[in-house]
Formats: structure tokens, C-alpha cells, sequence
């Protein structure tokens, strides 16, 4: 059984390739898209629990996919993997609401782990959300599926 989903957004065929297989064999449920534009339509057909893309893509860039994921999908947490980031472009992903920003190349227990918290973060968010749509509270349970916390 297959732990969650998580769909990885990357120009490097055989870098994401080879991802994907490392990940499979740890029960992580996963699909690639090779561009910005690819993720967008599979965010669509079927939304992963974590979205786990790079900063750097001709077309669509991480940053563009972030922001339209989080726009759209706000449960769907977001971790930007990049091997070129600049510390504006991790400032501008961390505004935009990436869960983490990491640096390639990186050790694939880390990844795991972050990607686990990640997902971990999805689900207490939906169980705040919950709790406050069962008290009546929809408008709450909107925000923190949107920021990650009720409005004051």
C-alpha cells in the first residue's frame, strides 16, 4: 500500500526519472511531469498530496507552478527542489507558500523526510479545517484550507 501521492515536476528526464523509482521503492505513490504546463493538467485530472517541483524549467517555472497550485489546490502542499535557486528566489517561493525550498542534490532520506512532513502538514491541515466545519464554521475552515490558518 502506497503511503501518499506526490507528483514531481521536473525538466531532467533522467534526474526525475530516477527520483520516481527511488520513490516507488520507499511506497511513495508518484507521477512525473517533465514541465510546468504537464503538472497543471495533471494537478487537474488527479490532485497529488504533495507537489515536489523544480524552480528552473523553460515555459512554466517553479515559481509559476507554486503559485498556481497553491491558487487552485490549496490543500496540496508544495516542496521546491532546485539545483539553481538564489536566496530571492527562495525569499519569492517561501512568500508564495512553499511548504520547503532544497537545494540539489540532496540525500534521498532528507527528500523522504521532507516530503513525509509535507504531507504530515496536509493532513492536520484538513483535521483543523474539519473541526471547525463541524462547529459550523465554514469560513474558517475555508481559510486554513487556503493559508494554513483561520482568520483573526
Amino acid at each position: 500500500m502506497k503511503e501518499f501521492k506526490v507528483l514531481m515536476v521536473d525538466d531532467e528526464e533522467e534526474f526525475v526519472r530516477t527520483l520516481d523509482e527511488r520513490m516507488q521503492m520507499r511506497n511513495v505513490d508518484t507521477s512525473v511531469a517533465l514541465s510546468g504546463e504537464e503538472a497543471m493538467k495533471k494537478l487537474e485530472e488527479d490532485p497529488p498530496d504533495v507537489l515536489l517541483v523544480d524552480l528552473k524549467m523553460p515555459g512554466m517555472d517553479g515559481k509559476e507552478v507554486l503559485k498556481r497550485a497553491r491558487e487552485a489546490y490549496p490543500g496540496v502542499q508544495v516542496v521546491m527542489l532546485t539545483g539553481h535557486g538564489s536566496e530571492a528566489d527562495e525569499a519569492e517561493a517561501r512568500r508564495l507558500g512553499v511548504f520547503e525550498y532544497l537545494r540539489k542534490p540532496i540525500p534521498i532520506d532528507q527528500l523522504m523526510r521532507t516530503l513525509k512532513a509535507a504531507y504530515k502538514k496536509k493532513l492536520e491541515q484538513a483535521m483543523v479545517a474539519a473541526s471547525f466545519a463541524e462547529e459550523g464554521d465554514f469560513e474558517s475552515a475555508r481559510d486554513i484550507m487556503k493559508q494554513g490558518q483561520p482568520k483573526k
